[in-house]
């Protein structure tokens, strides 16, 4: 039975982080560029609206259940520690959980929810975008590579089963 939800977890995980770091390579390679050549009020506008429609998608319970199947893998892993492939599918666990869902809720909602308090017409707004552009964009670098690697690992602990 273990070894049937480790399988499918890993499975899970792997499509999971790699569906969630594609969408994050669109907006680090050229989303965010994009945005940030338009004028400043349209483009806090578009982010805001990504940022509500977000919320309500199909990407949330990706979001979310990608996370905690990431986290369960870690429990199991600790539980099966002689299994192959188990250092990968450790390793792809704690970089999601850290690289993607603990950088998401400690840098990029915050700067959301500082861009969704700015009024995008204001001069106050021009820092505010200015700022958002650079370290949003950094922190969803980290959440890429993070999500990327994390694919790639568990992809290593399933060849390795």
């Amino acid at each position: 039975m273990r070894h049937a939800l480790t399988s499918g977890l890993l499975w899970f995980s792997a499509i999971g982080c790699g569906l969630i770091g594609g969408l994050y390579f669109a907006f680090s390679t050229f989303i965010m560029t994009s945005l940030g050549r338009i004028d400043q009020a349209a483009g806090i506008s578009a982010m805001n609206a990504i940022n509500v429609d977000i919320l309500r998608s199909l990407f949330m319970p990706f979001f979310f259940g990608t996370t905690l199947a990431c986290a369960v893998l870690v429990v199991l892993a600790c539980l099966q520690w002689q299994e192959p492939g188990t250092i990968a599918m450790l390793g792809g666990g704690i970089l999601y959980v850290a690289g993607m869902f603990v950088v998401t809720v400690v840098f990029n909602v915050p700067l959301n929810d500082q861009l969704a308090a700015t009024d995008p017409a204001s001069a106050a707004a021009a820092p505010v975008w200015a700022r958002f552009l650079t370290d949003w964009t950094f922190w969803n670098h980290v959440r890429t590579v993070a999500s990327t690697a994390a694919a790639a690992l568990f992809i290593v602990a399933i060849a390795a089963r």
